[in-house]
């Protein structure tokens, strides 16, 4: 993949200045840079969703793969073994086939050609596709993956969060594309799943280009890192994992400011002359002469200047609960619940959350950590059973797919529910990293980290007491996951927490577990989580 002097600009946001890289085929690449500096940019113009002001990105005929970090099946009804299996154009070949076998039973001799040519064309594309192969193909995948057999029958739009990664991410590989864009990969991934993916991409055969915040995961993939540079809009490649990168551009920018700081020193010195020089006396012409020429060399070093670069603000978040919430400020008593025609996620599932406490719920996907949240939250009618709140219960829900956003409203509409003045309101939104006319983007235009963004703020904004939490580090940078950490750590009310993020579980303190489906609940063992949560390579 070859890019040559990208131009790209949104009004007067430069994102893109007549830069350049390159990349081998079986290259396997880190995409890095702040937010907004145009990672996620850079894979819609490679899928050709977004044009370049100038300039071009070449990728020849491959086949390119693409998984976004928000997953939406565009027929929500498909089965997933069909949307599985149409990963590979199979049915729609074997069907224009058939259609060309029928043509040619009644065409004149002379229109033969062109459907023999069209036919040889389209059996070519059936054996690219491994059409004899292909069920095998995928079914071993579905192994591979751990896939449970029970998932193959549902529709795409009964999955959980969990098991539509999953599913989005067999359906990619079983594809066999040449490229593959990978956008916030491990987002809902348990860690088996993500086991099996971070071996298969490291023996990939094709050009993967992967947008992580997940430092490990692109630590044991990639040897290349592309860093997009915010300040100088230039891409830059570096050999090498992250940890490689970070170390090198260290180096990168100590150099840089030794360079800068002379620079500027002799600035000073010419600018120091040149003042001088206009303050001389008419007559001294020697002087006179030497400040023209110290004023031509400043014009020149000031212009050669190198730029630093910006120390980005972070996200400013402290999360105060309105009052002291009861002692026991959430119960669940005897839950049953089960999807229309699905056997049963709980039984007379129950217990009681203590004041102040975090609780943290494990399982594998598809179990119902999400949808016991949402049962919590009164989103979900249980079968049977009673969810009690205390009297003084305050509770604020982070919802794993961001869905509880307005789409349709910009981002100041979506925290006109809480009484603020305009000005507190703008400045929250500022410590949010939403500042000047970016409060009045549209949210459905906006990335999934500056959605998770919104999120959090208004998750401040509601003052509870309860926080219940459902994978609120998905889409968030490796800084600001360690923020929101510390302060859920200090926050003095309770949390009920889903989380596939161990070291953010490490963080803010987890007391007690529940463990689904079993019902099982234990005081905080760190040997459990690691049972949980460290990848285990035995199930490749």
């Amino acid at each position: 993949m070859r890019g040559q002097n990208l131009q790209l600009a949104f009004g007067t946001e430069i994102i893109y200045d007549d830069t350049n890289f390159y990349l081998n085929d079986t290259d396997k690449t880190g995409v890095v840079g702040v937010n907004g500096a145009g990672k996620t940019t850079l894979f819609k113009i490679i899928l050709k969703q977004l044009e370049l002001d100038g300039g071009t990105i070449s990728t020849g005929n491959s086949r390119i793969g693409y998984l976004p970090q928000v997953i939406d099946f565009e027929d929500k009804q498909k089965t997933v073994w069909d949307y599985l299996y149409d990963a590979r154009p199979i049915r729609q070949i074997e069907k224009e086939l058939n259609e060309i076998y029928e043509k040619l039973t009644y065409v004149t001799e002379d229109e033969q050609p062109p459907l023999l040519n069209k036919m040889g064309r389209l059996q070519a594309k059936l054996e690219e596709f491994d059409v004899y192969n292909a069920e095998n193909d995928l079914l071993k995948l579905i192994d591979d993956m751990k896939i449970d057999s029970d998932l193959l029958d549902m529709k795409l739009a009964d999955l959980s969060g969990g098991q539509k990664s999953k599913i989005a991410f067999a359906h990619l590989l079983f594809s066999k594309p040449q490229i593959l864009l990978l956008d916030e990969p491990t987002n809902h991934l348990d860690a088996v799943t993500k086991g099996f993916v971070t071996q298969y991409l490291k023996n990939y055969k094709g050009s993967v280009l992967i947008i992580s915040h997940d430092i490990d995961f692109l630590n044991e993939i990639v040897n290349k890192i592309l860093f997009i540079n915010k300040v100088t809009h230039k891409i830059s490649v570096y050999e090498g994992n992250y940890t490689t990168f970070k170390k090198k551009y260290a180096q990168e920018q100590l150099l840089k400011e030794l360079r800068i700081t002379q620079q500027e020193r002799e600035i000073k010195k010419l600018s120091d002359f040149v003042e001088k020089a206009r303050q001389a006396s008419r007559t001294n012409h020697n002087i006179k002469r030497m400040g023209k020429d110290r004023e031509i060399k400043l014009e020149k070093a000031l212009a050669s200047l190198e730029k630093r670069d910006k120390e980005y603000k972070h996200v400013k978040i402290r999360l105060e609960p309105n009052r002291v919430g009861n002692k026991i400020p959430l119960e669940v008593i005897n839950l049953n619940f089960n999807y229309e025609n699905k056997p049963k996620l709980y039984d007379n599932l129950s217990f009681a959350l203590n004041i102040n406490e975090r609780f943290l719920v494990v399982g594998e996907n598809g179990v119902g950590k999400s949808t016991l949240l949402k049962l919590i939250m009164g989103l979900l009618k249980p079968k049977s059973g009673e969810i009690k709140y205390g009297l003084k219960t305050d509770i604020a829900y982070y919802a794993q797919e961001l869905e509880l956003l307005d789409e349709n409203k910009n981002i100041l509409e979506n925290t006109l529910e809480y009484d603020l003045s305009d000005t507190l309101r703008r400045n929250i939104l500022g410590n949010f990293l939403f500042q000047g006319d970016s409060v009045f983007k549209k949210v459905s235009l906006l990335s999934p980290g500056e959605k998770a963004r919104i999120a959090l703020c208004k998750l401040l904004l509601q003052k509870a007491n309860l926080l219940i939490l459902d994978e609120p580090t998905n889409h968030l940078d490796p800084d600001t996951q360690a923020i929101i950490g510390e302060n859920f750590k200090d926050y003095t009310g309770t949390i009920l927490l889903v989380s596939h993020n161990p070291e953010f579980v490490e963080q803010i303190g987890i007391t007690r577990m529940l463990i689904l489906p079993e019902g099982k609940i234990v005081d905080y063992s760190r040997e459990l989580l690691n049972y949980y949560y460290i990848l285990n390579t035995d199930f490749i």
